[in-house]
């Protein structure tokens, strides 16, 4: 069982829409923010045109499509198994739980002292939105926890979008509550493979964000 924390912060409900230009968060006070995985599209941009171009559009879609499901899976398991529901396996399809037992056997132990799991978040200052997937302690120390799956293991220099994307959760985190997370943790459940475990501190990647994010605003002038 996993220890939920009564930390009185309580975070506004966002609402979002897809564009054609990516996905959009609107706030309480009427602004609209790309989402910070629309923003670091622009990063792999290239490369997706260059594979889809490679094995093919039917193929790439249909991987697209199976990756798309088995994350959004993966997710809600990690959610409800955190949020320690009885019943987190629900109906989900035995692949997708062989994915998520390999999860599993990293957080029971490490993670822990939990905060908050898939809530939004915003800054004012970045203008920039999304969802974090769990605030929790990990190692004893309170991260941005993200999980992601995968068909292959990844190198720490494959995924530096993944780091900047938990560097923006914290600063939005901060912006909105005041309290510093510095400590980031990745989760990555490799098909084949036990899971990943990368960790970062936050704010060594601020400066990479901010770069990202002036690009993508000189691309499409938001």
């Amino acid at each position: 069982m996993f220890t939920h924390v009564e930390h009185g912060i309580e975070l506004p409900a966002l609402t979002r829409k897809t564009t054609e230009a990516g996905r959009r968060y609107f706030t309480p006070e009427g602004n609209a923010y790309p989402s910070i995985t629309t923003v670091l599209g622009i990063l792999s941009k290239e490369g997706i045109m260059a594979w889809r171009a490679r094995v093919g559009e039917e193929e790439a879609n249909k991987i697209s499509r199976q990756a798309a499901g088995r994350g959004t899976a993966v997710h809600k398991l990690a959610e409800d198994y955190i949020d320690n529901k009885e019943d987190w396996r629900g109906k989900q399809m035995p692949a997708n739980l062989n994915t998520f037992n390999d999860l599993r056997q990293v957080i029971d132990g490490r993670l822990d002292n939990v905060w908050m799991q898939e809530v939004f978040l915003y800054s004012d200052k970045l203008k920039t939105a999304g969802q974090v997937d769990c605030i929790a302690e990990y190692d004893g120390t309170l991260s941005i926890i993200d999980f992601k799956t995968s068909r292959k293991p990844k190198k720490e220099e494959w995924i530096e979008g993944y780091f900047i994307q938990a560097c923006f959760y914290a600063a939005a985190f901060l912006e909105r509550t005041g309290v510093a997370i510095k400590q980031a943790v990745i989760l990555i459940a490799v098909d084949g493979h036990e899971a990943q475990v990368f960790k970062v501190n936050t704010f060594d990647y601020l400066e990479h964000f901010l770069s990202v994010r002036k690009k993508y605003k000189e691309i499409y002038k938001i």
